[in-house]
């Protein structure tokens, strides 16, 4: 079946060798994420047990989460890209100084993150507070929003300190560690819900206190993995070496980091609080569609690991080939990956599409809440190629160090098309649900035609070692 996809799509389809590759790298962490989100999804389901005033004032609060996480990833991305080609080029010194790096940003927006959500969790919250005819309880979602934010910026820091060890490792080719240590702190973070949330074995039932206290301590337990493995396996984490003998770091490389890493920053917490504006858009449609929407992206994140992974796999791939000087490789290599994320999202989006309407059923919700779910699911589904698509390019371009670039097409797109017609839709006119969420998802098409015409056109093939 290669042979013949080969002989008729020959410029994207790859050998063995390059599948064999692209698998290695990218099933740990599709692993990695899938065993997590799933885990997300038992927590999700064992929230809404308690009522859609406690799913509603957990999926506020991990919209905040879901800001600061993008930061974190987009504080490190920019030192990420040069790890890869560093790595690629076996300049082990270089990988070093970029996790230095790492650890000081990583360290410096955990603590301003905790002190943002205490200082502004009122506000913040109450951003997502509307009056509907829903029948919902809005102080006790406010009351079990702060409840949660309470216990779940305990594990912030922790958490931020692993990305930087995660990261490394993995742009290192040392997939397997994050992929241990994320599946042992789910697992520990489901065992702790089921006891906590629910008061087994004689403690007292803590609700969504108890969710947030049993994610945190899983950050820890992550943390802790990372750790000890890469500093008792410095033969394989080689950058571990003399990484804390000082926290020196050449000027000219932060510099060239800096450069690339504020764009790629200022635009990852654009994009998040876009898509935070696009959720609040919902909530306007009432608490129980924003409980909905949490249920039908929860469920649906478990299967988007499929091509989140496979972005990531591009951007490894790619950047590795780039740092070597193969720009023809790195080119050829993203054509192949870019389709083969698609065709895999194309199998995988229409297997969503058919189970869509069970897995809302196993929510304690009403029938209403349940179907409106499913609906948001089968429009997720659908959109799965096209997110594939969009994702994969995005990587690739990035890859060259073409962050400008990728800023424009991600969150300037959020901004100029996503939030403005988002805003217009809930505010301006009086369509539900059921119009406003497919016609703000499927903006993402827009996205796809702009992707595709850099890709073709812009120059992102670069090394960034000259």
């Amino acid at each position: 079946m290669l042979k013949t996809l080969k002989g008729r799509f020959g410029a994207f389809v790859g050998d063995k060798k390059f599948y064999r590759e692209a698998i290695a790298i990218s099933v740990p962490i599709m692993v990695q994420m899938g065993i997590t989100n799933f885990v997300n999804l038992l927590d999700n389901i064992m929230v809404g047990a308690l009522g859609t005033e406690s799913i509603s004032g957990v999926a506020i609060v991990n919209q905040f989460m879901f800001i600061f996480n993008l930061v974190i990833f987009g504080s490190i991305s920019a030192a990420g890209i040069f790890t890869a080609q560093f790595f690629g080029n076996g300049d082990i010194d270089g990988v070093r100084h970029t996790f230095r790096f790492k650890m000081i940003i990583n360290t410096a927006v955990g603590i301003l993150g905790v002190l943002v959500f205490v200082m502004f969790q009122d506000a913040l919250i109450n951003l997502f507070i509307h009056e509907a005819e829903d029948g919902a309880d809005l102080a006790l979602t406010v009351v079990e929003a702060k409840s949660y934010l309470m216990y779940i910026i305990i594990g912030i820091i922790p958490y931020a300190i692993s990305q930087a060890y995660a990261s490394t490792l993995k742009e290192t080719r040392n997939t397997v560690v994050p992929m241990v240590s994320s599946l042992v702190a789910v697992f520990t973070n489901l065992a702790l819900n089921a006891i906590l949330i629910y008061g087994l074995f004689g403690l007292p039932a803590m609700g969504v206190a108890g969710a947030a206290i049993a994610t945190s301590v899983s950050r820890f337990v992550e943390l802790l993995i990372l750790f000890v493995w890469a500093h008792t396996h410095s033969n394989k984490a080689t950058f571990i070496k003399g990484a804390y003998r000082s926290l020196a770091i050449p000027r000219e490389l932060i510099k060239r980091i800096s450069l690339k890493g504020l764009p790629i920053l200022v635009n990852e917490c654009l994009w998040a609080c876009a898509i935070t504006m696009r959720t609040q858009c919902y909530s306007t449609r009432g608490t129980e569609n924003m409980a909905a929407a949490s249920i039908a992206s929860t469920v649906f994140n478990v299967f988007s690991v499929v091509f989140y992974s496979l972005g990531t796999a591009v951007a490894i791939m790619v950047g590795n080939r780039l740092g070597s000087g193969d720009t023809e490789g790195a080119k050829d290599t993203s054509r192949k990956m870019i389709a083969f994320a698609v065709f895999v999202s194309v199998i995988v989006g229409a297997v969503v599409f058919g189970f869509s309407p069970l897995f809302p059923k196993l929510y304690d919700m009403s029938d209403a809440t349940r179907g409106v779910a499913t609906y948001m699911l089968m429009v997720l589904a659908c959109l799965m190629p096209i997110n594939a698509f969009a994702n994969s390019t995005y990587y690739t371009i990035r890859s060259g160090g073409r962050v400008l670039i990728t800023m424009l097409m991600d969150a300037g797109f959020m901004w100029t098309c996503v939030v403005p017609v988002s805003l217009i839709l809930a505010y301006a006119t009086p369509l539900s649900i059921f119009w406003i969420y497919p016609i703000c998802q499927g903006t993402e098409i827009i996205k796809v035609i702009i992707g595709a015409i850099l890709l073709k056109k812009s120059n992102w093939a670069r090394s960034l070692m000259q």
